[in-house]
């Protein structure tokens, strides 16, 4: 273990876990990687797939997801424009990796979730 990553262990705000966690704190971030899961779309239907979501919230979503070379975007040359929108490789691996494991989890325990947070506050989570 390095000092920076000991620093980094006491210092949480500036971990490389925090930089992680924070590719969910935008609702639809994780809905949008989802749906490119199968492969490059369009906007419209990725729009189409996720439902739902307003053209600026999926406008946000992707612009941020872009930034964080999660996705790629891909202009073709024909009339009319056609832009696709994919899952890079680091996108990929945090789809197939701690996203389904997630989900898996999500699966097993959701309705204890959901039973906890229906109880009185205090009482469940």
């Amino acid at each position: 273990m390095t000092d920076h990553d000991t620093h980094c262990y006491e210092l949480v705000a500036d971990c490389r876990l925090r930089a992680a966690t924070d590719l969910f704190a935008h609702t639809w971030d994780p809905v949008v990687l989802a749906a490119l899961r199968m492969g490059p779309r369009r906007r419209r239907d990725l729009r189409a797939a996720i439902g739902g979501i307003s053209d600026k919230v999926l406008s946000d979503s992707l612009h941020r997801l872009l930034a964080g070379t999660l996705v790629e975007r891909h202009a073709h040359a024909e009339a009319p424009p056609r832009i696709d929108y994919a899952l890079t490789r680091l996108g990929q691996s945090l789809v197939e990796g701690p996203m389904m494991a997630l989900g898996r989890w999500a699966i097993e325990h959701g309705d204890e979730l959901l039973e906890a947070q229906e109880t009185e506050p205090g009482k469940g989570l």
